[in-house]
């Protein structure tokens, strides 16, 4: 009996190995600000699917543009919406567009290391563009010190930290300085690479992330779930209505509110520097970038049917992982414009 019950497990072992050497294998790159949750996602679907197999490389957003463009991955994905440029460089290499596709709502929260500071510290919208301008130098100025009253902060010089590659995290980051200093706008501007006037780069949300965790008197922007999981502080910002406000599920999700109501059809919109006094002013959507056309009908058939178990099944487990759901509206759109891969 037991032999028969070893050769039926190893029977079922192999037939699991089959299963996943048979897999449709589906590759996609780009944004690391949404990995955690794609990661998850992609697990846990292949589990349910087991002939279907996602592979996604974590690269940053301009990586992930790049590849998409020249067609070496099945899909892309960014925080930053492609731009005029950028989709008509993809209509001319592909025959064909790339659709945009809202996953989840995320938020960049400015994180630093100083030692002998307890509690969040606030940061202004003048504070943030003056410190990543490298016109405020020292953690003691008064552009700091102003919204901190009581904090023990060291005249000590502030080290900035960003990204170093191609990055829908510093888009969401530079789309917000460039709407609130218009020194920022016209010397350095927003995109997913820019000329940093000052500071040390990292790859990645996790080299950020490490270089803040072992640079004392530093501060840099990440994405929420890596401030979260690396237990680094980060600072509240004080937003359009004049509130200094914290990074959350509600924060972020009323940053969405007027734009969920207003979306384009191509779904490329910006939230930062949001109306509302509870909305936390540096969110973001983020997005998976898709071909409209398929030559592999497989292929396309699979990504239609992940989109439409991410957007039902799938925003149950984001908050878990300090991302906010989509709006109802615009997940009843994106149903909509499913229908538009061909």
């Amino acid at each position: 009996m037991k032999r028969f019950a070893g050769l039926a497990i190893g029977v079922l072992a192999l037939c699991a190995i089959v299963l996943a050497d048979n897999a449709l294998l589906i590759n996609g790159a780009g944004a690391t600000f949404p990995y955690p949750i794609y990661s998850k996602w992609f697990d846990v679907y292949h589990t349910k699917n087991p002939n279907i197999q996602f592979n996604y490389q974590s690269i940053g957003s301009g990586g992930g543009i790049k590849q998409i463009t020249e067609g070496t991955v099945d899909f892309g994905a960014s925080d930053g919406p492609m731009n005029d440029e950028q989709l008509k460089a993809f209509q001319d290499k592909r025959g064909t567009a790339i659709l945009h596709f809202p996953a989840v709502l995320g938020a960049d929260v400015p994180t630093y290391n100083l030692s002998g500071v307890n509690g969040a510290l606030n940061f202004t919208p003048d504070a943030l563009a003056g410190i990543f301008l490298g016109k405020v130098t020292k953690w003691n100025d008064p552009a700091i010190a102003s919204a901190n009253k009581g904090a023990n902060l060291p005249a000590t010089d502030i080290v900035v930290v960003h990204r170093s590659d191609g990055s829908g995290t510093t888009y969401i980051w530079t789309d917000y300085l460039s709407k609130i200093s218009d020194e920022w706008k016209t010397k350095v501007g927003k995109g997913t690479s820019v000329n940093w006037p000052v500071g040390l780069g990292g790859k990645g949300n996790e080299g950020v992330t490490g270089l803040i965790k072992q640079t004392p008197n530093s501060i840099g922007y990440v994405e929420l779930i890596y401030a979260v999981q690396n237990s680094i502080p980060y600072g509240t910002v004080k937003n359009l209505s004049g509130a200094f406000v914290k990074a959350d599920l509600v924060s972020v999700t009323a940053a969405a509110a007027g734009a969920a109501k207003s979306m384009p059809d191509d779904f490329r919109v910006s939230i930062t520097d949001a109306p509302g006094k509870t909305a936390y002013p540096i969110s973001s959507f983020t997005w998976l970038l898709i071909p409209q056309k398929f030559q592999d009908g497989a292929k396309r058939d699979a990504i239609k049917g992940f989109l439409k178990w991410m957007l039902n099944e799938g925003q149950d487990s984001v908050e878990a992982l300090s991302y906010a759901k989509l709006p109802k509206e615009v997940v009843e759109k994106e149903k909509k414009a499913i229908n538009n891969i061909q």
